[in-house]
C-alpha cells in the first residue's frame, strides 16, 4: 500500500522526492509494524517532507535528469573524449547515488526540525562511516536499474521500496569489527 501511495505522490516533479523521504520515514514502522495507522503517518511525513525538501528535491531531479542525459550522450558518441567523459561521469553518478542512499538511511532518525543542510552533514557523515555498505547499496541499485530496463512492470512494485529497503539495510548493517586482544591473535 505504501508503495502505490508512493506511486501516486511521485507523479508531480515537485513531489518526487518528499515522498520518496515520507516513505522512508515510514518504513521502519511498517517492517516492524509498530504503528496501526501507516497511512495517516505517510500522509503527516509527506506534509513535513514536502514543507522542508520540495526544492531541494526540484534542485535533485533537475540534476539527476542532467546527468542521466550527459550519460546516455558520451555512450553515444565515439572518440577519446567520451572515455574521459564516462569516466568522470559514471563514478560521480556513483557517489551521489550513494550520497541519495545514505541521506534516506539517516532520514528515519532525522529530528522533526530538520533541515536540508543538517540532513545532507548528517548523509556525509554516514556515507564516511558506512562507505562499504553504501557501495553495495550502489551497486544493487544500479542492478535495479538494470532489472528495470529488461522488465519496465517492476517499476510499479519497487520504484520506492526498492532505494528505500536499501538504505533501510543499509542503515541496519555495522562495519565494526570484533577487537582482538593477546588472547585471540595466533602466531
Amino acid at each position: 500500500m505504501l508503495q502505490l501511495v508512493f506511486l501516486v505522490c511521485s507523479v508531480g516533479i515537485v513531489t518526487l522526492y518528499p515522498a520518496a523521504f515520507a516513505l522512508q520515514r515510514v518504513l521502519p514502522e511498517a517492517i516492524g509494524q509498530e504503528h496501526p495507522a501507516l497511512m495517516r503517518r505517510f500522509w503527516r511525513q509527506f506534509k513535513w517532507a514536502f514543507g522542508r525538501f520540495w526544492l531541494v528535491g526540484l534542485a535533485l531531479y533537475a540534476g539527476s535528469v542532467a546527468l542521466a542525459f550527459g550519460l546516455l550522450f558520451w555512450a553515444s558518441t565515439n572518440g577519446p573524449m567520451r572515455i574521459v567523459a564516462l569516466a568522470i561521469l559514471i563514478p560521480l553518478t556513483g557517489m551521489i547515488i550513494g550520497l541519495y542512499l545514505s541521506a534516506l538511511a539517516v532520514l528515519p532518525e532525522a529530528p522533526e526540525d530538520s533541515t536540508p543542510k543538517s540532513l545532507f552533514r548528517a548523509a556525509n557523515l554516514f556515507l564516511l562511516r558506512r562507505s562499504m555498505g553504501v557501495a553495495g547499496g550502489v551497486i544493487a541499485l544500479f542492478t535495479w536499474f538494470a532489472l528495470l530496463s529488461r522488465l519496465p512492470t517492476l517499476f510499479v512494485i519497487g520504484s520506492g521500496l526498492v532505494p528505500a529497503l536499501l538504505a533501510y539495510w543499509i542503515s541496519r548493517t555495522t562495519n565494526t569489527r570484533g577487537k582482538k586482544d593477546s588472547g585471540n591473535v595466533s602466531i
